[in-house]
């Protein structure tokens, strides 16, 4: 990697999301930061979700980045990161990304990676802005399944509402995954070049290649969370910030909300 990412790597932590945002909040940030867990005890996804991370089938992580804006201009991170996880994983699995979608991976706005309709990662976005002279410091946290979905899927139980995912579905079974520092690293690049574009030229200049790999598109879904009334329509993309479209009765709604959920109907 050519830019200045501190890589940290610790056996056993809570959160790595959390670990960053007390060094932000303490001022403590300076360069980016990378910090992977190979056991992450209270993973969290977003609404307050709880993320499972189960040792050694799971890759957790964390990106702190600092961007020289506030945090309102920031919209569409979340849906660049998914972006830059599909090429990340093209590149540490030596799949083009057009096999890898022929194979059924697919980005679910704002924040999910799926396989077949089933969630193979996750996303979480902290942070902010604690003085206007600051940059924004932006916790991006990845959770991503890597072997063992149907494992992953017992241990949670009742508190998984959807089938799981997992990496080693995408390659052939006489095969192993690579390593998980590299699938790491190569996450890491691709991060570095995604974050880059995004930081010059916003999420309008992805929003072309986001709908390509948009899960609903033209699909009838529900729309629920923060506490409103479910919203039924058609998603029909999303706009230059990033926010959802949805047609509802002819009429073109934008979804900004981040605590929001996208269900197909039933």
């Amino acid at each position: 990697m050519s830019w200045n990412c501190i890589l940290e790597r610790v056996p056993k932590t809570q959160s790595t999301n959390d670990d960053l945002l007390v060094r932000w909040r303490a001022g403590q940030l300076i360069d980016p930061v990378a910090r992977i867990a190979h056991e992450q005890t209270a993973g969290k996804g977003r609404a307050g979700r709880v993320w499972l991370a189960q040792p050694n089938d799971t890759l957790c992580f964390s990106l702190a980045y600092p961007f020289p804006c506030r945090p309102n201009e920031l919209s569409g991170l979340s849906l660049v990161v998914g972006l830059a996880l599909i090429t990340g994983i093209s590149t540490a699995l030596n799949i083009p990304e057009n096999v890898l979608y022929s194979q059924g991976l697919r980005l679910k706005w704002p924040n999910d990676l799926l396989l077949n309709n089933a969630k193979l990662g996750g996303i979480l976005i902290e942070g902010g802005q604690t003085t206007l002279s600051d940059p924004s410091w932006m916790i991006i946290g990845v959770g991503l399944n890597l072997r063992c979905a149907d494992h992953i899927a017992q241990r949670l139980g009742s508190q998984s509402s959807f089938e799981l995912g997992a990496l080693d579905q995408l390659i052939p079974a006489k095969n192993a995954l690579p390593d998980m520092e590299f699938i790491w690293l190569q996450l890491l690049a691709s991060f570095e070049k995604y974050l880059t574009e995004f930081k010059q030229f916003g999420f309008s200049h992805f929003q072309k290649t986001w709908a390509q790999w948009d899960a609903f598109d033209g699909q009838a879904v529900r729309i629920s969370g923060g506490g409103a009334e479910p919203l039924l329509g058609i998603s029909t993309g999303v706009d230059p910030s990033g926010a959802l479209l949805l047609n509802q009765n002819n009429t073109i709604i934008p979804i900004h909300a981040g605590d929001v959920s996208l269900r197909v109907q039933s």
